[in-house]
């Protein structure tokens, strides 16, 4: 007893002892712990705010652009409804560059893309294929492409005919499982950075029967080895077709890729067959599948859903015919009679065709419907054909005779191949294409409904409600996407329903975010892993990391505000009543987003953009000019041109490219003389046959009998002037 007690007033004593040596908190000590961590997070929350704010600069200007890219074709499409052609030759002209190029047929395509005879000659020192492609193959193209080496056209060639005829055995939507690997992984957007998809595979392993991957789009554009991503890709896709799945993204579009510099990517490598290659690549593209299902659980898209998503009707859409999603549903000859429209595979007023699985270009790929669908075909479009004859023979009052019946009979038996493939060919419906445009284009928002998404131009932004009514209307129990940069590689929303998933490293800047994948086993309970592609990152404390980040972002700011000088010059007078040249910092901030449309915290970024104000004024004209000065010591050419073409340029690079249809980096005279026809028709700009040709002798500085894009931005300047100069006149 006496034992046990000494014991407990040891241990009372000891304990005692060390509450006295805890400081209370009057002791400077704790104060000056508490004063550290206060410090900390005040430090750690303004490198937040900062940080986010440069996210939120970057990610408006990107869909800024994107959202030109629309309107410039929308103005196309203006163009081609408004303008009508004076000769055969203009009409010939419109429809080479402003409507969209059908699928080509297997040998017509051989017959453009003719890799047979491109040789490759025995200096030829990089790698060579042979097929069918093995693994060995494609891991001498990593090889390879570590080595900074290129694969000859002809090759090229053969892998793009090689894919092409492999995708178009494929469903709109892939089905993979998990019975048959152990994992499967997902990847995002890659963006034309090979080194991320290099350390995907170091971290993750190469592609095999035991390894499957899905690809969910945007392969190309933005970064500068989008070529050798395409070769590897798909060179994995024919070695392991059960294994590795590619969706299609928003940017496998030869019409985007005109933009964001993938079309001038593949002519700079390969200058003699770029042009076969690009007609190959757009053909390819169209091909791509729209979606992948894992397990008919997890629904796999590049860009998200719309409360008009239906995945019976994707199933069945031929798409192939979309060779550009950009384009909408093309205008219908208003001459075309019922009977015509019928024969072309076009529903007649009140007929709808069937939609059951029986009914090719639904859900049958062409070329392998059975004979008995194409009797079924032949007799439904027979059928149609009788019914609106006789729907106009009772009109006008005649009578069916007994030759009419008889050929009702005959007919309606058997159907020739060049009709049915006329048939096949049907023009696909607004229905069909909005759907796609939906699945490549589309973002979630946190608010209920969906509505159209006029930040990017294109697609909807959908909410939490719209993706539980697609999951559960399928029984699918989450979405991936990507299409999204996100900064650490990878979010959820919607309750965890949404899962964005980004691949491209460094994607804004070195250092802006991580790139990362997602596995998933039998279980479907995603693994993530992240990276950095960039070895200057790594070494980059965060502040450091922020910084270098943010000076970017305000860089492309600042230059997005110069290019808008004549505006933001306009908008500040009007707040300037009594021409004193100074407004309000409330006033610019107002000012300034209703010129640039970006929906940025304009007073919060107000310190990095105005360096001194007097008395809380800002003297606007001194401001710009400090901006004019800034853009001129990175281009020695006349502010109110360089203004010009930092806000026109990408608009006018892919107007170039497009004329430019034979991508050989320059237009004739004759296709200059009908280009300007067209803008001086849509500007009001009076211009004679003859000024138009006086225009391009003179912009054409080499005398070379062709304009490059140098020359062509110079028309523009001089036709801008003269429309001001006449103007002020």
């Amino acid at each position: 007893m006496g034992c046990g007690s000494s014991t407990n007033a040891y241990y009372f004593l000891r304990k005692s002892e060390k509450v006295q040596t805890l400081p209370d908190a009057a002791h400077p000590a704790f104060k000056a712990a508490v004063l550290i961590q206060r410090w900390y997070r005040r430090y750690v929350a303004r490198l937040e705010m900062r940080r986010r704010c440069t996210w939120r600069i970057f990610q408006s200007i990107e869909y800024s652009c994107e959202q030109d890219q629309i309107k410039l074709h929308n103005f196309f499409g203006y163009l081609m409804d408004h303008f009508t052609p004076s000769s055969s030759k203009e009409r010939d002209f419109i429809s080479r560059m402003l409507t969209e190029e059908e699928s080509y047929k297997d040998t017509e395509l051989e017959k453009l893309c003719d890799y047979e005879s491109v040789e490759v000659p025995d200096s030829y020192t990089g790698p060579h294929l042979s097929f069918p492609l093995l693994p060995d193959h494609a891991t001498a193209l990593l090889e390879a492409f570590k080595q900074k080496q290129q694969l000859h056209a002809h090759y090229v060639l053969k892998l793009l005919h090689e894919t092409r005829r492999h995708l178009m055995q494929l469903p709109n939507i892939s089905h993979v499982s998990t019975c048959y690997s152990e994992e499967i992984t997902v990847c995002g957007d890659l963006h034309g950075r090979l080194d991320d998809l290099f350390l995907i595979f170091y971290k993750n392993g190469l592609p095999s029967p035991e390894k499957s991957y899905v690809f969910n789009g945007d392969f190309v554009d933005r970064g500068k080895q989008s070529v050798e991503i395409l070769i590897i890709l798909f060179a994995f896709l024919l070695v392991y077709p059960k294994e590795v799945h590619l969706n299609r993204g928003n940017h496998e579009d030869h019409m985007v890729n005109l933009r964001y510099g993938f079309t001038k990517e593949v002519m700079q490598k390969y200058k003699v067959h770029g042009k076969k290659i690009l007609k190959m690549l757009q053909n390819v593209f169209c091909w791509l599948p729209l979606a992948t299902l894992i397990d008919q659980k997890v629904l796999i898209v590049h860009g998200g859903v719309s409360d008009m998503t239906d995945l019976e009707l994707l199933a069945k859409i031929q798409r192939h015919k979309f060779v550009s999603v950009l384009r909408g549903k093309k205008r219908k000859e208003k001459s075309r009679q019922v009977d015509s429209k019928v024969i072309n595979g076009e529903s007649p007023v009140g007929v709808d065709p069937p939609r059951s699985s029986s009914f090719p270009g639904s859900c049958l790929q062409p070329g392998l419907a059975s004979t008995a669908s194409r009797t079924e075909l032949s007799q439904w479009v027979r059928q149609t054909v009788q019914e609106e004859l006789e729907k106009c023979r009772r009109q006008v009052g005649f009578s069916e005779t007994l030759e009419d019946k008889e050929l009702t009979c005959v007919s309606s038996v058997t159907m020739t191949e060049s009709e049915l493939e006329s048939c096949e060919t049907s023009e696909p419906s607004q229905e069909e294409w909005k759907q796609i445009v939906d699945l490549l284009w589309s973002d979630p928002m946190p608010q209920k409904g969906c509505k159209m998404n006029m930040v990017r131009g294109g697609g909807c932004y959908f909410g939490p409600d719209v993706t539980e009514n697609i999951l559960q209307k399928h029984s699918l129990q989450f979405l991936i996407r990507s299409h999204e940069c996100k900064q650490e590689g990878y979010e959820f929303c919607h309750n965890r329903k949404v899962l964005t998933i980004f691949s491209a490293s460094n994607y804004y800047e070195i250092g802006s975010n991580r790139g990362a994948y997602v596995k998933l086993g039998p279980d479907l309970i995603p693994h993530f892993v992240q990276y950095q592609a960039n070895k200057t990152a790594h070494t980059l404390t965060m502040r450091q990391r922020i910084s270098r980040v943010e000076e970017s972002a305000f860089r492309a700011l600042r230059e997005k505000l110069f290019a808008h000088t004549s505006d933001l010059i306009c908008a500040f007078k009007g707040y300037d009543q009594d021409e004193s040249g100074t407004i309000t910092l409330s006033d610019w901030a107002t000012a300034v987003e209703s010129v640039l449309h970006l929906g940025l915290p304009w007073r919060m970024l107000r310190p990095q953009l105005v360096r001194s104000t007097a008395g809380g004024l800002l003297e606007y004209k001194s401001w710009l000019g400090d901006l004019a000065v800034e853009q001129r010591s990175k281009e020695h050419i006349q502010s109110s041109l360089l203004e010009t073409i930092y806000r026109n340029r990408s608009n006018l690079e892919t107007i170039f490219r497009i004329i430019d249809s034979d991508h050989s980096g320059l237009i004739s005279f004759e296709e200059f003389h009908q280009t300007w026809k067209l803008f001086s028709s849509h500007m009001n700009i009076e211009l004679t046959d003859d000024g138009i040709s006086d225009l391009a002798r003179s912009i054409d500085f080499n005398k070379d009998g062709n304009i490059d894009f140098n020359e062509f931005l110079e028309a523009f300047r001089l036709i801008e002037h003269t429309h001001c100069d006449d103007k002020a006149a």
